[in-house]
This record gives C-alpha cells, sequence and structure tokens, in this order.
C-alpha cells in the first residue's frame, strides 16, 4: 500500500470549498504557487482534473463534486479524534469492565458498587475476576480493566492509588471460651487458628508479631479466602484473623460470630487500586475508579 499525504485531503477540501486556487492557498497560508503545486499532486493521484476552467473561474468536475461530502466528512472525524474526550453521558455508557479483586472486596463492597451503578450507569456491567497470580500483563493487554487488592509488586507505568485501610481483627463464634476474660497475647496463641491465604501459607503478619513477644501460635487449617475461614470460625472452636469490614458484614447478616480487637501491633490492611495509563483519561474508565474509591472509602457504609 502506497504511503498518503493527508495534507493533500486538507487542500483538496479548501479547493473544493473555495473554487480558486489563490482562495485556497490563502486559507492555508500558502503561497498561490504551492497550491498550483498542490493541485497538481491532486489531480495525479485521483487521476481527475479536479477543478477545470470555465471562464475566468474554476469549477468541479463530477468525479470532485462526488468526493466533496466524503473529504469533508472524512476531515470533521479527524479533528474529532484529535480533540481532547469530551465528557462522556455516563447514564446511557454500555460498557463491559472485568474487575480483578479478592473475595473481601468481592464479598463486601461489589453489591453496593452495583448499586451505585444501577443508579448512574445502569448499562455498565461489571465482572469480577477473583485474584490468581499476581500478574502485571494482565493490566497492560487488557484482560484486567481494574486490579483491587492490597499492596503488591507492580510494573513501573501502572497507576496506583489507595482506596481503602482497614484493621485486623480476631473472629469466633459466638460463646467461644475465648470472648471471656481479658484477653492477652497467650491466650490468643494458645488457641487452634485457620489461615486465610491464596498461596496455602500457614506464617503471616500474626506470627511476626507474636515471634517478637516470644511466642507462636499452631494453623492447623488453611483456606484461600476470608469467607472460608470465616464459616470455619463458625461452626468450629477455631480463631480466624480477618479484616473488620468482613467481620462487621457477617455479624450483621446474622452469622454466629463475633469478632475482637488483637493483642497484638500489626500492620493495617491497606487496599489499592491499579489500572494501566492508557485509561488515565479515559471517561467511563475514570468514572468506574472514581466510583470504586467512593465505595471503599467508607468501609463501615458498606455492610450496611
Amino acid at each position: 500500500m502506497q504511503s498518503m499525504d493527508l495534507n493533500l485531503l486538507i487542500a483538496l477540501d479548501a479547493l473544493l470549498q473555495e473554487g480558486s486556487v489563490v482562495a485556497a492557498a490563502r486559507r492555508m497560508n500558502l503561497s498561490a504557487p504551492a497550491m498550483s503545486r498542490t493541485l497538481s499532486r491532486i489531480r495525479q493521484s485521483l487521476g481527475d482534473p479536479v477543478l477545470v476552467r470555465a471562464g475566468r473561474n474554476l469549477v468541479p468536475t463530477p468525479r470532485a463534486l462526488e468526493l466533496q461530502g466524503r473529504v469533508r466528512s472524512l476531515l470533521e472525524d479527524a479533528q474529532s479524534l484529535m480533540r481532547p474526550e469530551a465528557s462522556a453521558d455516563i447514564s446511557t455508557l454500555d460498557r463491559s469492565f472485568t474487575l480483578r479483586a479478592s473475595d473481601y472486596v468481592a464479598g463486601i463492597f461489589g453489591a453496593r458498587l452495583i448499586a451505585l451503578m444501577a443508579k448512574t450507569a445502569p448499562n455498565i456491567t461489571l465482572r469480577f475476576a477473583l485474584e490468581g497470580k499476581e500478574d502485571v500483563n494482565a493490566l497492560r493487554e487488557g484482560h484486567i480493566d481494574l486490579d483491587i487488592g492490597v499492596v503488591r509488586e507492580s510494573g513501573p507505568e501502572i497507576r496506583v492509588q489507595s482506596v481503602l485501610r482497614d484493621s485486623f481483627v480476631g473472629v469466633v463464634r459466638k460463646g467461644h471460651p475465648l470472648l471471656e476474660g481479658e484477653m492477652s497475647p497467650e491466650r490468643f496463641a494458645a488457641e487452634r487458628h485457620v489461615s486465610a491465604s491464596r498461596r496455602g501459607r500457614t506464617r503471616g503478619p500474626i506470627d511476626d508479631a507474636l515471634e517478637q513477644l516470644g511466642l507462636s501460635r499452631s494453623v492447623n487449617f488453611v483456606v484461600p479466602g476470608f469467607y472460608a475461614a470465616l464459616f470455619t470460625a463458625a461452626s468450629s472452636d477455631i480463631v480466624a484473623t480477618m479484616p473488620c469490614g468482613v467481620a462487621i458484614g457477617a455479624e450483621m447478616l446474622g452469622m454466629r460470630v463475633q469478632h475482637f480487637a488483637l493483642p497484638l501491633i500489626l500492620p493495617t490492611c491497606d487496599v489499592m487500586q491499579a489500572w494501566h495509563p492508557r485509561f488515565d483519561n479515559d471517561a467511563g474508565h475514570r468514572f468506574l475508579r472514581q466510583a470504586v474509591k467512593q465505595v471503599l472509602i467508607h468501609p463501615r457504609a458498606a455492610v450496611r
């Protein structure tokens, strides 16, 4: 395919609108001889005279008249393409987004996010993909539109924004002996524990905090997510540890569990949203990010 000088389209549009080489040259800030040379190139490309003399004026050929509307439309499309995107009408936006999120985020905040979308953008579809391998290529290649989860390594170009800071609490069944009397690191460590880890790990920040006190715990059960840990704790004497939002949500739904403050100093649960910079100025994606932040920034409200 031969390369094409798109400036010829601009010149052709000017010539057809002005019907004069001199006027078209003035419009394009060119000299008349330069515009004449451009007209010669257009004629050669099209195999048509384009403009022919009729007395003292130039008139378009039938081929030129046929092209005039198409040329104008092409240039208007090109100008629209190169303008900054106008604010989209979110209420009519018909689009599907894939969000990669933990069961914590999808379970506690998913329903509230969907409710918000139903009010403001009813034609948007959200598909939650559970966390798996922390693969930044999924964002780069467009398989995932928004990645929501705890702080993780990301590529140097990936945008990251904090959307939630929650604290960890202990969770046991109602009536558990651990709820009686003063909570201490020793009593907490002496219980049997379930670990929520999608990588199957039995050790984490809790064990590091206990180790600093010269203590250790027994992890007897490992599950891939907080909800599995929640059901395990609800139906046994095993102790679970999870973000406070998960525990409060379970209690408000009537599960026979009770959360308690941990007798340890632990890092907070920091949830971020990450996306590829090609979506920085995309109106639909920008709305999605704002909606996620609005929902997650108030974690307690999400479980009411």
